[in-house]
């Protein structure tokens, strides 16, 4: 068996035609629905990039006990289990973050890898003078980024086109041997939405009647631009997604050139969505998980079961599910300390896998969704101390040791930690406390996001929400939640 996953960031499934979207150019994502399975009830776990990573490779949720952090010593990895049990991986990412201090330790997990520079703030190329900066509506931008445009002057030239290059000679060159896995990922469609003119001209009009300044970078801040500006930023982003279109299109042409839909499982799926100005509110970290950015589009091919052209009603959670989904592929054990779901049950016929699902970031709302309703917890106690445990610092590009850090005793442990020294560290208290641009940690709310998709309309129904509280601590018990988490939530313990 061989299995292709191809991973975007920040593909919101709103823009994509599968999903109900009729005004971008994606004809490839409706190809793949046509030779895959949809899964329309698809949500995010750990939050964002990384987390969702680390949930990739352990099954578990990470945001329970971390926030932005490299694997640790002690953390199961599909990627490892699969290479020590014969099963040849690779990645190929121009997923930079992989390269900063809060995210090492991933891909050398992996039998081999590549990586493409030049993505975002990618500290790639090394330039004293400042660039030349359009006037732009930029509010994140970075000088570095726009250095790094000034060598990405041709499509062959970008990261996306190299990643999938590079993907694609990896299959022309393994497909006539057995027992492998891709991970082929790219940063796009993430911000900022960088595409050259052809990918624009699909939407010309609107480009040939714009005059306002650039902006292909939103903040993750409350909405203050211009309708006209904001709608500039959407087409900016439909474009990069048209490109993204277009490299997926190359995959499934190599597939339909060779065959290789009888042994081959395919795999399209986001770490999260984007918010582009709903409920006010641009991009993701900051606000409420709203649907715009945790309700993802997922579709799986598995030759297994040669179901395709179908839609899935199961609850899913792709980078919770793949760890054990692959493991059970491969015909490999799949360990106790997972908490995710082989969906091979969904694949083959919509079994359920699960009744109801937890997300979030660290620190901040823990949210439960049973495919129908979504409730939103927040803090139910003030000042409740939070902690990030591991064997490593956490943080995204300084993982200095904060101040304040104990060892944790062995009674404490859990025991998907193993034997290790478990540190236990102080969570930035102005995040927990909704102080910060995250200001997500405060306030309950509940949507039935079946007729109310959009989420206008928060519910009082205490019935619903009693029931979603029982579930939601029956569901951090699963996962090993620390004290902290039931106190700060108002939960009782299970």
């Amino acid at each position: 068996m061989k299995c292709i996953m191809v991973m975007f960031d920040s593909l919101n499934r709103h823009m994509i035609s599968p999903y109900g979207c009729d005004w971008t150019h994606t004809p490839n994502f409706a190809r793949l629905a046509k030779k895959t399975l949809t899964f329309d009830k698809s949500y995010v776990c750990s939050m964002p990039c990384m987390p969702a990573r680390r949930d990739l490779h352990t099954g578990r949720p990470s945001f329970i006990h971390r926030g932005w952090s490299p694997l640790e010593p002690f953390d199961v990895s599909v990627p490892r289990m699969l290479k020590e049990s014969g099963v040849h991986t690779h990645l190929v990412t121009d997923h930079y973050h992989y390269y900063e201090d809060g995210g090492v330790h991933y891909h050398t997990k992996y039998n081999t890898w590549e990586f493409f520079r030049g993505q975002e703030g990618d500290p790639w190329i090394g330039q004293v003078a400042e660039p030349d900066v359009p006037e732009n509506i930029n509010r994140k931008g970075r000088p570095q980024d726009w250095i790094n445009r000034e060598y990405m002057d041709t499509d062959a030239k970008l990261p996306i086109t190299q990643s999938f290059n590079a993907g694609l000679d990896y299959i022309k060159r393994n497909m006539n041997d057995d027992n492998w896995f891709l991970q082929l990922e790219t940063f796009d469609p993430h911000e900022p939405f960088f595409t050259h003119r052809e990918h624009k001209d699909r939407y010309a009009e609107h480009y040939d009647n714009y005059t306002g300044p650039k902006f292909d970078w939103p903040g993750y801040e409350k909405v203050t631009e211009t309708p006209d500006q904001v709608e500039h930023a959407k087409y900016n982003y439909a474009s990069l997604l048209s490109l993204c279109d277009k490299k997926l299109g190359d995959i499934l042409d190599l597939m339909d050139a060779n065959n290789m839909w009888d042994d081959t499982m395919l795999v399209v799926c986001t770490d999260h969505g984007f918010m582009f100005g709903e409920h006010d509110c641009w991009a993701k970290n900051w606000m409420p998980l709203y649907e715009e950015v945790a309700h993802t589009p997922f579709f799986v091919w598995d030759p297994r079961y040669g179901k395709r052209n179908e839609r899935r009603q199961a609850l899913v959670q792709p980078c919770l599910d793949l760890a054990p989904t692959l493991l059970g592929l491969f015909n490999l054990e799949i360990p106790t300390t997972m908490t995710g779901k082989d969906l091979a049950p969904a694949i083959a016929d919509d079994t359920p896998v699960r009744d109801a699902a937890i997300f979030g970031y660290h620190g901040c709302r823990v949210n439960i969704t049973d495919g129908k309703y979504v409730y939103m917890r927040g803090n139910h106690k003030a000042g409740v101390q939070m902690y990030q445990y591991g064997l490593t610092a956490p943080g995204m590009k300084d993982t200095s040791i904060p101040n304040g850090v104990t060892m944790m005793t062995d009674e404490d442990k859990w025991d998907f930690m193993g034997n290790y020294p478990i540190l236990q560290m102080p969570a930035n208290q102005s995040t927990v406390d909704g102080e910060t641009a995250f200001n997500n940690s405060t306030g309950d709310m509940l949507f039935d996001v079946t007729a109310d998709p959009a989420q206008k309309n928060p519910l009082d129904d205490k019935q619903v929400i009693d029931q979603l509280s029982k579930r939601m601590s029956e569901l951090l018990g699963e996962v090993d939640a620390p004290a902290e988490t039931y106190e700060r939530l108002g939960l009782a313990a299970v």
